[in-house]
This record gives structure tokens, C-alpha cells and sequence, in this order.
């Protein structure tokens, strides 16, 4: 009995020891998820418990206080009149297109490289999508193209501000005022960012066109703790009527004029957001900061194309997403993945290529620059919480593949 039970601890004792090499080998690989929204929660934990604690307390779940001065603090960040806020960002873009009264047939120009979200709301209303390419550079929709899809039918263009940066504002205003159209920001992945016109005016993205849209996704630069979103626009008019379409098309309770939908930010994510939007430039700065670091690390490779930034916009890098030349995209991604580093492909196929949007219209080929950049772009992490050494540990890993 006495030498079974010493055996036992002998064995015991060997894989005590392998289960210890083990872990301290694997923990020579950092953890780097694509975004580290734990680190960046415990920052501001006490500001948002206490704020969670306080609706919890007194039920106030929908509506409220806490949604109201969020609407107010970020209409006064954007400088823009009316924030209505919402439950999502796909619900900020079909609000708007209800908003405009626009109608079933009517076309609507946007990019084929971009989240689905973009075109879906579209299609649900029965409205036609009219996909075009984007520019090489900035990955944004190409002005030039707009101009040529345009029809006796457009009635409207939704410029996307795709990974932090603005499309080129300038040129869309002015297609637009030359085509009386509306135009529709889609400013899901760019709040925050700064867009300076010809003039010398500044103005933040998403308060350019007639409406901005974007979403409080929890991993968004301003992102919530759930789903949220949030409609900007100058014009009166067009504010109320949105409003009235998010409440289930009421001004008068039960008393309904329009059809509209049931969309709304709830009270825990608005005390969130509103903590959230005290740091939003500090967390811009940081993205920025990890942006940079990046573009110096890859600076000594010719086979990694780092982001651009256009002169007419500051980025504020939602995404990091470099185009890879010359590599193999599979295998740089499986070599970052057993290293414990994240990365992710936005977007592997581009609208004008989805089984759910096929169209006689479109066809492989007719954008070069949106199936390119499908075929060859990588997204790397970027957050607010990112250490150097953190920076270096992923960026070795990216060039030990160059």
C-alpha cells in the first residue's frame, strides 16, 4: 500500500512538473485579442458600476435621464444639433433612408467594400443598391465612380467612413448638390475623426451630409456594453421625423401617422457611452499611437502596404488593416493565430459578390480595387490598451513572415 501510494506521488509529481512547463511555455505567447475591452473597462470601473448600480436601483431602464444627457454630451462632441439615438447601427442607417421618405425603386449609391449592414437596410426597403469601387489608397468609395452610376433614379449616396477615415467628403457634397441628392454617413467605424474641407472648415465626421449614422458596437472607438446607435443631422425637419419613426411612428402616444420601427438605446448603455465619450480622444490618441508604431515597424518591408491617411482627414483607426503583397495571406494568419495574436480579414468578399446581392448588373472583375483588396488585406489589433511591448511582440511576428 505504502509503495503504490509513493508511486502515485512520483507520477503525481511528474506530470505536476509537466503541467507547469507547459503553462510557463505558453506564456511566453502573448494573448493579444483584437481588442482588449477588459483592460479598457477596468479603467472606468468604478464611474460605470456606480452609473449601472444607480438605473438598477431606481428602474429607469428605457428612456430617461441617463439617455438624455448622452444625446445632449454628444451632440454638444459632434457640434451638431439633433442626436437621436437608437438600437443599433443598421437601425441609424434604416431610419434614415425612412427619415428621407425615400421609395421603393429609388436607387442608392454606395461602396461594395464595406459591412453588409451598408447595403442591407437598402434592400429591406425594397430600395435598389448601386454598389461602385473605391479608391486604392484610403479604401473609401471613389467619388469618380459615384458620378458615373448616377441615374435619373439616384436619390441618394451613402459615403462610408471605412476603418476611422473620411471619404472624401468634398467631392461627394459637391455630386450631390449637382444631382440634388441626399447623402447618408455611414460614420460606423470613424466617429471622432476630424474632416477639413478646402475652405479650411473643420467638421467631425458624420455631421456632413444630410444624416450621419453610426453604432455603439462594444468594439467601435465610443462602443457600449451591448448594441446601441445613433442618428446626427443639422436639419429640424428631418429630426423630427426621425424621431417619430424610431417610436414606432407616434408623436402622440397610441395615436400613430407613420409607419416606423421600435428602436432604442437603453439606459445602461447610454450611462456607458456617456462615460465612454469623457475619454474618446484619449482612446483616439492611443489608437493612433499603436497606428504609428506599426507603420515604423513595417516601414523596413516593401511587402506590407500600410494604411494611408488621406490630407482631408485625420484617422482614427477603428481598424488597422494593411494590404499584404506577395505573401500568403493564409499562412501569415495561421503564423500571428500560433503566436496567440488575433487578426481578422475585413472584407473577404465584396458586396457586388455576395450570393444575397447578385445582380445581372455586377459581375467578378468590375471592381478591381474592392476584389483586390479582398484578396489581400489583413486586419492587425488596435486598442486602447496596446503596451510597446505588446506593439513589438506583434510586429516581430508580422515580418518574421516577410
Amino acid at each position: 500500500m505504502k509503495n503504490i501510494f509513493l508511486k502515485k506521488l512520483i507520477k503525481d509529481d511528474i506530470l505536476t512538473k509537466f503541467f507547469l512547463f507547459l503553462r510557463f511555455k505558453n506564456s511566453k505567447k502573448m494573448k493579444i485579442p483584437m481588442v482588449d475591452l477588459v483592460g479598457q473597462y477596468n479603467k472606468i470601473k468604478p464611474e460605470v458600476d456606480a452609473s449601472i448600480q444607480q438605473i438598477l436601483s431606481t428602474g429607469g431602464f428605457i428612456g430617461g435621464p441617463f439617455v438624455q444627457k448622452f444625446q445632449e454630451d454628444l451632440q454638444e462632441y459632434l457640434n451638431v444639433k439633433h442626436v437621436i439615438p437608437c438600437a443599433n447601427g443598421t437601425d441609424a442607417l434604416q431610419v434614415a433612408m425612412m427619415g428621407l421618405g425615400l421609395k421603393p425603386g429609388d436607387e442608392v449609391i454606395t461602396t461594395s467594400f464595406t459591412f453588409i449592414a451598408t447595403a442591407e437596410v437598402v434592400a429591406l426597403l425594397r430600395l435598389t443598391p448601386v454598389v461602385v469601387d473605391v479608391d486604392m489608397d484610403t479604401y473609401c468609395i471613389d467619388p469618380e465612380a459615384v458620378e458615373r452610376a448616377i441615374t435619373p433614379r439616384t436619390k441618394a449616396i451613402v459615403p462610408v467612413h471605412l476603418f476611422g477615415q473620411c471619404a472624401n467628403m468634398d467631392a461627394i457634397m459637391d455630386i450631390a448638390k449637382r444631382h440634388n441628392l441626399y447623402v447618408v454617413e455611414d460614420n460606423a467605424q470613424a466617429i471622432g475623426a476630424n474632416y477639413t474641407f478646402k475652405d479650411g472648415t473643420v467638421k467631425k465626421s458624420g455631421t456632413i451630409g444630410n444624416i450621419g449614422c453610426t453604432s455603439f458596437f462594444p468594439s467601435k472607438n465610443l462602443g457600449c456594453y451591448g448594441d446601441g446607435g445613433a442618428i446626427f443631422t443639422n436639419d429640424d425637419a428631418l429630426a423630427d421625423m426621425m424621431r417619430v419613426v424610431v417610436n414606432h411612428g407616434m408623436k402622440t402616444r397610441y395615436y400613430h401617422d407613420y409607419v416606423g420601427v421600435n428602436s432604442r438605446l437603453d439606459a445602461i448603455q447610454a450611462a456607458v457611452l456617456d462615460i465612454k465619450l469623457k475619454h474618446l480622444d484619449e482612446y483616439i490618441k492611443a489608437r493612433q499611437y499603436a497606428a504609428a508604431y506599426y507603420e515604423k515597424a513595417f516601414a523596413q518591408t516593401d511587402k506590407i502596404v500600410t494604411p494611408k491617411t488621406a490630407p482631408f482627414t485625420d484617422h482614427v483607426y477603428h481598424q488597422y488593416v494593411v494590404v499584404l503583397k506577395d505573401l500568403d495571406r493564409a499562412k501569415v494568419m495561421e503564423h500571428l493565430q500560433s503566436k496567440g495574436i488575433a487578426c481578422a480579414i475585413y472584407y473577404p468578399v465584396a458586396l457586388h459578390m455576395q450570393k444575397a446581392y447578385a445582380d445581372p448588373r455586377y459581375k467578378k472583375g468590375d471592381f478591381p480595387v474592392c476584389e483586390y483588396l479582398c484578396d489581400h488585406v489583413m486586419a492587425l489589433p488596435i486598442h486602447t490598451e496596446f503596451t510597446d511591448e505588446q506593439l513589438k511582440y506583434v510586429t516581430d511576428a508580422v515580418l518574421e513572415m516577410c
